[in-house]
């Protein structure tokens, strides 16, 4: 199994990064990298891991992260599956803090750019009007040739995000990154392991043997790494899968209780008015309204 937390980017001429993804499924890797990283998906659905954030995915998601912010779009499962046709598309761009020099968003001129870099440590999402902005402006980016014209596209939109207000920061205000390159493999495993069994009754002493500990060291492990414990984070996995189903309108709440890995309704409808604040049938209302 081929992991590296950290992500080197291949060297390029240009100031930054555009990169237009079309692959069967996005990265599965947990990584970070030393760049700031503007993201959206034109096309697939799966679960996002963004510090000690998990959320689904879909067409239109839009984040904003700062350099070294751990990240992971994981596609659903039927992406992996040989001769599905099914596809992900994505618009990224990378930039180093530096990318036009060392002082350039130090100027009184840049200082509400410099404000939202500062912001975006934490991770931001866009879901109101300005989610559409951007779409345009980095289908517009994508489409250019590497010139000034580019750069200033570039910059136009690093200015419109600066005065949106409609945004959400994505991590948790106590939330830093203390997973080391040397740990990568045993939080991958940890991650592979619960979004693949999260259907079925999951056993911390399992878990902890895949991490080589024993459960009270894993759990406190897991809380220092993730600001969650163990069982918060299987609850978040399993409550975003309910959302995706309940979003898709195919199954009852019973049916999506099952399919998520809850063996009762009552225990289904506890954990996901804990974490989304509505209950199953509010979400689906809200969900329909929009």
């Amino acid at each position: 199994m081929r992991i590296a937390l950290r992500k080197d980017l291949e060297p390029v001429a240009s100031s930054f990064i555009v990169k237009e993804l079309v692959e069967p499924h996005f990265d599965p890797n947990w990584h970070f990298h030393p760049h700031y990283q503007l993201f959206l998906v034109v096309e697939g659905t799966g679960t996002r891991f963004i510090g000690d954030s998990i959320k689904p995915f879909s067409e239109g998601d839009l984040v904003f992260l700062g350099p070294n912010l751990p990240h992971l779009w994981r596609s659903d499962h039927a992406f992996f599956q040989r001769d599905s046709g099914l596809v992900t598309r994505g618009i990224v761009v990378y930039f180093p803090e530096d990318f036009l020099g060392d002082h350039f968003f130090d100027k009184p001129e840049m200082s509400l750019i410099q404000q939202l870099l500062e912001h975006v440590r934490r991770g931001l999402e866009w879901t109101g009007p300005t989610q559409k902005l951007v779409q345009e402006a980095l289908q517009k980016l994508a489409s250019q040739p590497v010139n000034f014209n580019r750069v200033m596209t570039l910059l136009s939109l690093l200015d419109e995000l600066s005065h949106a207000v409609d945004y959400r920061y994505i991590t948790s205000l106590g939330y830093t990154n203390t997973v080391k390159p040397s740990e990568t493999d045993r939080m991958q495993q940890v991650h592979n392991y619960v979004l693949g069994h999260f259907h079925d009754d999951i056993s911390l002493d399992s878990v902890a043997d895949l991490a080589g500990m024993t459960p009270p060291a894993f759990c406190r492990y897991f809380k220092a790494r993730a600001n969650k414990t163990f069982s918060e984070f299987v609850s978040e996995i399993r409550i975003g899968h309910s959302c995706k189903l309940l979003m898709e309108g195919k199954l009852s709440v019973t049916q999506v209780s099952y399919e998520s890995g809850y063996r009762t309704l009552s225990n289904f409808n506890r954990q996901f008015k804990g974490i989304t604040g509505q209950t199953p049938s509010e979400y689906v209302r809200t969900v329909r309204a929009v």
